[in-house]
């Protein structure tokens, strides 16, 4: 049985931004790909998905930003108006349903380490990934990795 959860808050570095997870993350993944490198300006970005509606905007308001992909669909990345950080992004095929959270903008990152290392073969070489935690050379199946609690919250979002 897993341990309760608390409510995770967040925010921008500015204050402007303040928000609250009210549920666990489905998952976390670092992801090692070029374009997450670029886009914070890091060797990766660490992100945790979570449904839309369980992340709750408690001050400010938000900036949304078209960003390109990869893949080519394209990419929504949320910021404060003000400061100009990233804070989530929707993209995939689940848009709007689905905040991919930038874990760094949590009170409390470290409540959020990641379940999985993706798009390795892009990594840094000075990164060493961490014993004990998956790393896959590119995007991954969710039902091999994510437990089945959270494929069910995926499956019942995008059924919505």
């Amino acid at each position: 049985m897993s341990e309760p959860f608390s409510a995770l808050d967040g925010g921008c570095i500015c204050g402007h931004v303040r928000y609250q997870l009210i549920d666990r993350p489905m998952f976390v993944h670092c992801c090692h790909c070029h374009w997450c490198q670029r886009e914070t300006g890091s060797g990766f970005a660490i992100n945790a998905l979570i449904e839309s509606d369980r992340l709750q905007l408690l001050q400010g308001t938000t900036h949304v930003v078209a960003c390109p992909s990869e893949s080519g669909a394209g990419q929504m990345i949320v910021r404060c108006p003000q400061c100009m950080v990233a804070l989530w992004s929707h993209y995939g095929a689940a848009r709007e349903k689905v905040s991919f959270l930038r874990v760094g903008t949590l009170d409390e990152p470290n409540r959020c380490s990641p379940d999985i290392h993706i798009y390795v073969t892009s990594k840094q070489s000075w990164f060493v990934l961490p014993d004990g935690v998956p790393a896959v050379p590119a995007y991954y199946q969710r039902s091999k990795y994510w437990p089945p609690e959270s494929v069910e919250r995926y499956r019942a979002v995008m059924a919505q």
